[in-house]
């Protein structure tokens, strides 16, 4: 059983594993942190599954951002304003969800990158829950311009 999971179909890209395991070891935490693929029509299900068999806490990917915030009793400000989810735990008996995806990019972008945001032009690829989830904390940095380019227009808008 894993304490720790991130939930994508697919998932075998996600590097999630490695990155929270390396951190947990920089804290000296011994982790288990697994990769579960969750079918397409049966992720709820894996989800209550994993967190009845002593789950602790779920990342989710790919494509199920959207179907997580539904799942959720309560939420974060940021995830209630993108209206998907990529953190999941149990708070108080009750799934508690979260996105991070934007205040993780915004904090790259500006600390590891040493880009200014402010005033610039910003073009974004895809409209899906992680683009969901970058857009509020993209428009507080203050840019001269968001562009949204999608597939699907009627998705982008």
């Amino acid at each position: 059983m894993s304490e720790y999971a991130v939930f994508g179909n697919p998932v075998g890209h996600s590097r999630s594993p490695q990155i929270h395991r390396a951190f947990a070891a920089q804290r000296q935490q011994p982790i288990s942190y697994e990769r579960l693929e969750a079918p397409l029509d049966s992720f709820v299900t894996h989800v209550r599954h994993f967190f009845a068999d002593e789950g602790k806490g779920a990342n989710v990917t790919v494509p199920f951002k959207e179907d997580a915030f539904r799942l959720c009793q309560t939420h974060t400000e940021r995830a209630k304003r993108a209206g998907a989810v990529n953190t999941l735990m149990l708070k108080g008996g009750h799934l508690h969800g979260d996105n991070t995806d934007g205040a993780g990019l915004v904090r790259d972008l500006r600390e590891n990158l040493g880009w200014q945001l402010s005033g610039r032009r910003i073009l974004i690829l895809g409209a899906g829950g992680a683009v969901r989830g970058v857009l509020a904390p993209l428009l507080e940095t203050a840019p001269a311009e968001i562009t949204i380019a999608n597939r699907t227009e009627s998705k982008a808008e």
